[in-house]
């Protein structure tokens, strides 16, 4: 762990992950005293629901939602942690040229996090829900 943990090194780590790299995340807002944490995605061809539908398809925002929860975490906890497992819900086709997805984490206890994420279209319509736990010790 770096002696400073800030929003930089999260984007750090962003930037380390051939995945996150991928999905070209963009750390929007980190706040680890509030446990909230903001990225933005932006469409791809390869996210589509269906070629020339503008719609995001689920695997994406699932990406999305684990990856914005689990930094969250990190964050409080000053350090990586493994997802233990998330679900979603799907409230209606997200569409647009991207999405944003803010974290909260609801608690962090000894062994566990709890974070419940929202998803954004572009036209700032919920689009998505997620809730995940992760490891609370930053490894």
């Amino acid at each position: 762990m770096p002696p400073e943990f800030t929003p930089e090194t999260l984007d750090a780590w962003m930037k380390g992950s051939p995945f996150i790299s991928f999905m070209r995340l963009e750390l929007v807002a980190a706040d680890a005293a509030e446990g909230r944490l903001t990225m933005k995605m932006p469409m791809r061809p390869e996210f589509e629901r269906g070629a020339g539908s503008g719609q995001f398809h689920g695997g994406p925002i699932a990406a999305l939602i684990d990856t914005v929860g689990d930094f969250a975490v990190a964050l409080v906890v000053k350090g990586g942690v493994p997802t233990i497992n998330f679900r979603v819900d799907y409230l209606r086709p997200s569409m647009g040229a991207f999405l944003v997805a803010t974290a909260s984490v609801r608690r962090v206890g000894r062994t566990i996090g709890v974070v419940d994420v929202d998803v954004f279209d572009e036209h700032n319509r919920l689009t998505a829900v997620g809730r995940g736990c992760y490891g609370a010790q930053a490894g």
